[in-house]
């Protein structure tokens, strides 16, 4: 892990959000350091996806504090958290399908700049922000489909789509929800592979359920159990904890 003299990458405190009287997240606090991997466990209904969506903006907390890089992000939209370095992945895959692997990720970038806001300009107008989705695309291994549409895709590759978009915008803090889901083995392995290659200046907090292959990816461990932070520390702790046997391996 890297460490560093400066704020966390991001420090959550007490946070809490309820649906009416359900409680999602309850008194949850978490500190991210720049660098690191953290991993989000639970079983269903912990609370995981909902967290990650008040980090986002996409949720607003019902009481709490969310800091991004010393900055408070509480109340900001999600568009000013991206300013601030934050990008994510989403469970259920969300480009454009319609459109070519390119033009989703300018999309992504446009959407950024002050420039999205003049719609009669053709998006050709923008070398840079191409330049930059076909670098993203080359990170992931994805560059020679440039200009396929995102529907002749296999599911794997969507995947990979989704994760240059979240990359091209440099993110400082990347938020990946459930990578691996409905992947294939040999699929698994090639996200696994991109996920570990993404450089330390961008720190990594993932959700994911299939544990053998995203614990290799963490140093640090959270265990959510409905909406509470029962267990957190290194990875090898985390596993051993009686807690999280009974919780989530269900032995």
């Amino acid at each position: 892990m890297m460490e560093s003299d400066g704020a966390p990458a991001l420090e959550i405190i007490d946070l809490r959000k309820f649906f009416g009287g359900l409680p999602a997240t309850q008194d949850v606090n978490m500190r991210v350091m720049p660098g690191e991997r953290r991993l989000i466990i639970g079983p269903n209904g912990a609370g995981k996806t909902t967290l990650f969506n008040q980090i986002a903006g996409d949720f607003l907390p019902s009481s709490g504090t969310i800091r991004l890089f010393g900055h408070d992000v509480t109340r900001m939209k999600p568009q000013q958290r991206a300013h601030l370095g934050l990008s994510r992945t989403y469970q259920i895959i969300t480009l454009f399908p319609k459109d070519t692997l390119e033009h989703n990720i300018v999309l992504g970038l446009l959407g950024l700049r002050k420039a999205r806001w003049n719609m009669f300009r053709p998006l050709s107008f923008y070398p840079d922000m191409r330049h930059e989705a076909r670098r993203a695309l080359a990170q992931v291994g994805l560059e020679h489909l440039a200009d396929r549409k995102v529907s002749e895709l296999a599911y794997g590759e969507k995947r990979r789509v989704e994760i240059a978009m979240a990359l091209a915008q440099r993110p400082r803090l990347l938020l990946l929800d459930e990578p691996l889901a409905g992947l294939s083995s040999e699929e698994r392995g090639s996200i696994k592979k991109l996920i570990a290659a993404i450089p330390r200046e961008t720190t990594l907090i993932m959700i994911e359920h299939d544990m053998d292959t995203a614990l290799d990816l963490a140093e640090t461990v959270t265990l959510l159990h409905y909406g509470k932070v029962i267990v957190d520390g290194p990875r090898d702790a985390v596993i051993a904890d009686p807690q999280t046997r009974e919780v989530y391996l269900g032995h």
